[in-house]
Order: structure tokens, then sequence, then C-alpha cells
């Protein structure tokens, strides 16, 4: 397959690694460089676990395989002997035969369900591992969100009056403000890059509807950043101490 029609893992991990660099460069003392950190772990969760997860499948799925085969061997079995002892001893009146086609058809449905369950089951294991992940990214993008939330351009206005209850944001002038905000925005995008990850070996629909989602939501919270960037001023002003 072609470079370009897949996500590869270690290029996403070596950005991921770049931006947790240039966080930790800019803003050492700031929770947002945890964040960064976190996402670099969750990044190697994902190509880490990818192998595991993968080689474990194999052998679920020959385990489950092979339990299949031998029920429905089993249930074919079952079901021929019954069907010819039946056939030689059986009920002499048609109504006789109710009870025993009634259970027949409960003893085929039930194979049939052990047959569903077990040829699913390796398919469940991988959407639990990759639920799981997608909802630690999806945790993680909202404590990005709420980073940036208290980031308010206006707090650099000539004009603005603080209040008992004004959030203290630290000495952030409009250079700092922005390039915070544009961390932000970066670390959104690689969470939706990692949760793309999660989709590049799984067809399950609820995995890649979920994908989909987690997306649609860093996208609608990166945009809501850069609404922000856009409306800083273009001079700096010192922000107002609470």
């Amino acid at each position: 397959m072609s470079s370009l029609e897949r996500l590869d893992a270690a290029s996403v991990q070596d950005t991921v690694a770049r931006l947790e660099a240039r966080i930790a460069a800019r803003f050492p003392a700031r929770g947002l460089l945890k964040v960064a950190g976190e996402l670099k772990v969750l990044t190697s969760d994902v190509e880490d676990g990818a192998s595991a997860i993968r080689s474990r499948l194999r052998w679920v799925r020959l385990g489950s395989r092979v339990a299949a085969v031998l029920v429905l061997a089993a249930t074919v079995l079952v079901f021929v002997l019954a069907s010819r002892d039946a056939v030689r001893a059986g009920p002499d009146r048609s109504f006789e035969w109710v009870p025993l086609i009634e259970s027949t058809i409960n003893d085929l449905v039930f194979a049939g369900l052990a047959l569903w369950f077990l040829y699913a089951l390796p398919q469940r294991l991988e959407r639990g591992h990759l639920l799981d992940l997608l909802h630690r990214l999806r945790s993680l993008a909202h404590i990005v969100d709420m980073h940036q939330l208290t980031k308010d351009p206006e707090r650099l206005r000539a004009d603005f009056v603080p209040t008992s209850a004004t959030v203290d944001i630290g000495n952030l002038d409009r250079s700092q403000m922005e390039h915070y905000l544009e961390y932000c925005s970066e670390l959104l995008s690689l969470i939706g890059k990692v949760a793309a990850l999660c989709a590049e070996e799984s067809q399950d629909s609820l995995v890649l509807t979920t994908v989909s989602d987690l997306e649609t939501l860093t996208t609608g919270m990166s945009r809501k950043i850069w609404q922000k960037i856009s409306l800083l001023p273009r001079e700096s002003v010192p922000p107002v101490a609470d």
C-alpha cells in the first residue's frame, strides 16, 4: 500500500513530540505541556497497541473459528442422528411431531446464536480496545478546550476592566496568547489524527462513526480558537492583573 493511502503512526508520533518540545520551550510551567505529554503517551499506546491487538486477535480469531466448526459439526451430527431415529421410531400421529419440531428449531436457533457469538468475538474485542482509546482522546480534547477557555482576547484591550471573579491567566501578552491558542489548535488537530490512526486497521462501523464524531468535535473546537486569534488586538497591551 502506498504511503499516501494511509496515515503513518510514526510520523504522527514525531509531530506530537515536536509540538511538545515547542510548548516546553515557550510555556514550560503551563499545564498545556502536560496535555501534550499525555497526547504523546496516547499516540504511543495506539502505535504499540495496534500490533499487540492484531497478534492477540489472530489467536482469538483462530480459537473462535475452531470452536465454531466444532459447534457446527456437533449440531449437524445431532440433527442427523435425531432425524434418523425420528424417521425410524417416531410418533405415529402427526400432532405428536409438533414437540419434536419445536425442540429442533430451538436447538438450531441456539446453535446459530453460538456461531454468531464466536464469529463476532474478535471484532467485539477489537472494538472495545479502540473505543477505550477514543474515549481517552475525547476527554483530552475537552481538556485542551478547558485550557483555552479563559484565554479571551478581550483581556488584552486597553479598556478591559477586571472583576473580582476574573480568572488569572498570568503574564500573557498578545504574542504569547497567540502562540498559546495556536498550540491548543495544533493539539486538537493532532488528537483528530491520532483518532484516525485507530480506524486504520478497523472496518467496524461504530469505531468509524466515533472517529468521525471526534474529528468533527476537534474541528469545531479549533474553529473557535482561530476566531479568538482573529480577534487579538494588533498592538500588545499588558494584561491587567486581578
